[in-house]
């Protein structure tokens, strides 16, 4: 069953194939949002220097690199968006929510910040 999210992102003028995209995007970034805020074994990190991710194991305190899977997300997402010039894209990295928003012209007011109107764009979900 498709989520109602791809309905929803079609009928607002995304592509089916940007739209899988997009919703295979928000689940890679869902993923590492829950990774960053971590678990009882330990979460993620990124050097700030080196821009290089490292596990943070919560019970020995040793780091071990890991595969950057936002960054690559993020190149996707930019790509995509570059199709829909009237839209653009939400980042909320909070993972209790949805992780990636399609925000619409209307969506925030002029001169309105995109933090505090976020959630009247398409929310992009499992």
């Amino acid at each position: 069953m498709t989520p109602h999210c791809i309905h929803h992102l079609i009928e607002n003028g995304i592509t089916h194939t940007d739209a899988l995209a997009l919703r295979r995007i928000a689940m890679q970034l869902h993923r590492w949002h829950e990774r960053e805020c971590g678990s009882d074994s330990g979460c993620i990190e990124r050097d700030e220097t080196t821009g290089k991710c490292f596990w943070l194991n919560a019970y020995t305190g040793n780091r071990y690199p890991v595969r950057d899977m936002e960054t690559p997300a993020l190149k996707r997402l930019a790509k995509i968006m570059k199709n829909y010039p009237s839209m653009r894209s939400y980042i909320q990295g909070d993972p209790r929510g949805a992780p990636l928003y399609i925000l619409r012209s209307g969506d925030v007011p002029e001169g309105g910040d995109d933090d505090a109107y976020y959630n009247h764009g398409i929310a992009v979900y499992k």
